[in-house]
């Protein structure tokens, strides 16, 4: 059943490195705001910096809600599930800190994402672990991976910079969160590198 670990290394690091799909949570501190539950894929999009560190690239949407909690008090956990193989769910219980393309930072983790880097990248988020533990994964179905969408890459890969700018500003929950949170600094900064 479920133990803690004290690192992301061996059988971690490459169940993690190998999931097609990941989920991350985060809340408000307000007992009324919204918990915030997303969906990640796109190959390459995260990456296992360091024991104790995993960092993903955030892409353009319609919500900036991790930004928003993140900005606000930092919680996040990332959840992986085995959907083939043995029944495993992983998850990574820390603090989080959004990287904006502009940040002095930005210039040396990009690169990390070599392939999965494209238009409509938003900012770099990094989650450092506090806690990492595994469960079972007895009820999670059996399903099979065929590939990533591509819509998301091509309807972004289609824009300039400024393009992307332009549509982050016109989302409404972009600039601040569904609570009303300050999110993504708009108007967006641009890519340092």
């Amino acid at each position: 059943m479920g133990k803690s670990y004290e690192r992301i290394d061996g059988r971690l690091r490459e169940f993690i490195e190998r999931q097609p799909l990941f989920f991350v949570a985060t809340a408000p501190l307000s007992g009324n705001g919204h918990v915030n539950l997303s969906p990640k894929g796109r190959s390459s999009s995260l990456v296992v910096l360091d024991e104790l560190t995993v960092a993903y690239l955030d892409f353009g949407g319609s919500h900036a809600e991790t930004i928003a909690h993140l900005r606000e008090n930092g919680r996040i956990t990332v959840m992986w599930c085995a959907f083939e193989g043995p029944p495993t769910i992983v998850r990574v219980h820390g603090t989080g800190e959004v990287v904006l393309r502009d940040d002095p930072r930005w210039a040396g983790l990009v690169p990390r994402f070599a392939e999965a880097d494209a238009p409509g990248v938003r900012a770099i988020i990094v989650v450092n672990a506090r806690r990492i533990t595994d469960t079972c994964g007895y009820a999670v179905p059996f399903m099979d991976y065929r590939e990533d969408r591509d819509l998301h890459a091509q309807y972004f890969g289609r824009k300039s910079d400024e393009e992307f700018a332009h549509y982050c500003e016109t989302k409404e929950f972009n600039g601040t969160s569904i609570d009303g949170l300050p999110a993504l600094p708009l108007p967006l900064p641009p890519r340092t590198a």
